[in-house]
């Protein structure tokens, strides 16, 4: 047996005489502060050993000389002895073990009790609740607050385990997935330097990986105890631009439950969608900092309660609980995790009595959402705000879509700030993220008139435009009643030649601006030679029925304004057959300035 290194002797573990097995330690040899073992290659019985301890040795030199053991007359080489499992791990490993107990719930039963008390989970159970069973690796699991200035290292471990908040990547529908969450019960859950660098690792792996993000914010803004770190205000930190950073990059979900305040809703505002409990709190600043502003003493629940929230926009899911918002969030990331195979689809047949024959008669436009889709897929964002249309996430034979619906139960369909507002920033979704849109068009108009110019109606407006002329993803346009002015053109990409097709339903009247105004308006002279009274009424009439006829959808069909009129219950295909051969352009620098 000679030395495979240059090295010296430290420990010899057989003599001469001795009966070794293949594999077993023959000597132990030290390099570069290193010890190797060197073990027999077969049986053997060692017959002389040539260097002693502390010995120096150069490759090549003989260590020892044997052997065959099948030669031994005294006997058989022994047997192995068995294998049989270690009582107990070793020590590293079991000071390891002890080490990551303290990170987990069941190292912290009373503040565990307290969530659930108050009908909330932890951190680390929704995160298994988020993830596929098993698929969760923690990043950054054994930090602690960053004050080992002022606290003990045992008190550090026991009360601020992962510095108050739990980091990883697991799967999600089957899809990779960076997930953050916050604890609360650590710190109130407030943002350390050390949970700082956690987010910004897991941060920079979402944005070179292209893996989505879910982020469980609920907690403050920066903690002033940590003082291990020598500096003033912390606002270097990166983690707030490397979070916005990633917006239109992967698709980002925010999930908010509790009181979300400062920092934590700073970065949930960043997401491109919020979900939130109906026992939530968001703002920009909590209790204290309001009244540390002069602002007024308020206790949390009267800053930012989730009723304003989903009413000025900032939610754009409500729900009951955090169990539905990891329901709602599974689904939303569905739909960037492209086709599905198993699908059902709605009854076609139901689309035909959507819109009533009475063309003054208002209807529920989120039936035919519902009709045209693949059945339970479609998710309604930011349903408390922007009345006027209504923004869904669906499915259609398994392909994922972005839906807009006029809503004609709100000011008869007209499209007001909140509203065009709503639309653009969908349409910026759907187009980051390369989902196909449908839009279904049933709107007078945009809103007019001096109450609404207040709102700077003008630039709200004029965002549905900007935004469609830099679409990059295929639309289509469904005109189930009112296509008037250039209200109709903005929910259908800008004009109705723009879309892949633009077709309408028979109920669908078309005209430059609603027919009644119309008449009024290019009729002026004619209604008020008439006396006022039946007599003008029935001219009115007359002429509405001209101007009905004259905006038909088969006349706007004749004249190849729209592609074609289409049986109701045939849309369903129509969309079909455009998203198939429909192409998502590639993902170019877009520079445009919103008009907002």
């Amino acid at each position: 047996m000679r030395s495979p290194l240059s090295a010296q002797i430290v420990q010899w573990l057989v003599a001469p005489g001795d009966v070794v097995r293949a594999g077993d330690v023959l000597v132990v040899l030290e390099s570069m502060k290193m010890e190797h073992e060197v073990r027999a290659p077969s049986a053997a019985r060692v017959l002389e050993v040539f260097c002693a301890v502390g010995e120096a040795v150069q490759v090549g030199d003989v260590l020892l000389r044997s052997e065959s053991a099948l030669g031994d007359a005294r006997g058989e080489v022994p047997a192995a002895p068995s294998q049989a499992p270690s009582p107990a791990p070793r020590a590293d490993l079991e000071r390891l073990l002890k080490r990551q107990a303290f990170t987990l719930d069941a190292a912290r039963p009373e503040a565990v009790a307290r969530r659930h008390a108050q009908g909330q989970r932890t951190a680390r159970e929704n995160i298994a609740d988020l993830c596929d069973k098993g698929s969760f690796l923690e990043y950054g699991a054994l930090a602690v607050a960053a004050q080992r200035s002022r606290r003990s290292e045992e008190d550090l471990i026991a009360n601020t385990p992962a510095d108050g908040m739990v980091t990883g990547m697991g799967s999600v529908n089957g899809g990779r997935t960076v997930v953050m969450a916050y604890d609360a019960t650590v710190l109130a859950g407030t943002q350390g330097m050390r949970n700082h660098q956690k987010t910004d690792r897991l941060l920079g792996i979402a944005l070179d990986q292209r893996l989505p993000v879910v982020l469980f914010a609920e907690g403050g803004g920066g903690r002033p105890g940590d003082t291990d770190m020598p500096i003033v205000a912390g606002l270097h930190v990166s983690t707030f631009a490397a979070f916005a950073r990633l917006s239109g990059q992967v698709p980002v979900v925010g999930i908010a439950s509790g009181r979300c305040f400062a920092g934590n809703a700073a970065l949930l505002g960043c997401s491109d969608v919020i979900i939130a409990t109906r026992g939530s709190n968001i703002g920009m600043g909590g209790p204290a900092m309001v009244e540390g502003g002069g602002l007024g003493r308020f206790r949390p629940e009267e800053i930012g309660p989730s009723e304003v929230q989903h009413g000025n926009g900032v939610i754009d899911v409500l729900v009951d609980d955090e169990a539905q918002a990891v329901v709602a969030a599974r689904h939303y990331l569905s739909f960037f995790q492209g086709r599905q195979g198993d699908w059902l689809a709605p009854d076609a047949m139901a689309l035909r009595e959507v819109v009533p024959e009475n063309r003054l008669r208002v209807y529920d436009s989120t039936a035919a959402m519902v009709g045209l889709v693949d059945q339970g897929s479609l998710l309604a964002l930011r349903t408390g705000f922007g009345a006027g249309i209504h923004t869904a996430l669906a499915r259609i034979e398994g392909r994922p879509v972005g839906l807009i619906a006029s809503n004609p139960q709100h000011l008869g369909g007209a499209i007001d700030a909140d509203a065009a507002d709503k639309a653009a920033r969908f349409m910026q979704l759907c187009n980051a993220h390369g989902l196909p849109m449908v839009s279904l068009v049933d709107t007078p108009g945009f809103m007019v008139g001096p109450a609404t110019e207040t709102r700077a109606q003008v630039r709200h407006a004029s965002r549905l435009f900007v935004v469609a002329a830099n679409l990059r993803v295929p639309f289509f346009s469904v005109v189930l009643r009112k296509g008037y002015g250039l209200g109709a053109m903005g929910l259908t990409a800008g004009g109705f030649h723009a879309p892949i097709f633009t077709v309408a339903w028979p109920t669908a009247e078309f005209g430059a601006m609603g027919l009644e105004g119309a008449v009024r308006l290019g009729y002026r002279k004619e209604l008020e030679a008439e006396p006022e009274g039946p007599q003008r009424d029935a001219l009115f009439e007359r002429l509405l029925a001209g101007q009905y006829a004259n905006g038909s959808a088969v006349q706007m069909a004749a004249t190849l304004e729209i592609d074609a009129v289409i049986d109701p219950a045939q849309t369903r295909d129509w969309l079909a057959r455009g998203l198939a051969g429909a192409r998502v352009a590639a993902m170019r620098e877009t520079r445009f300035i919103d008009p907002w």
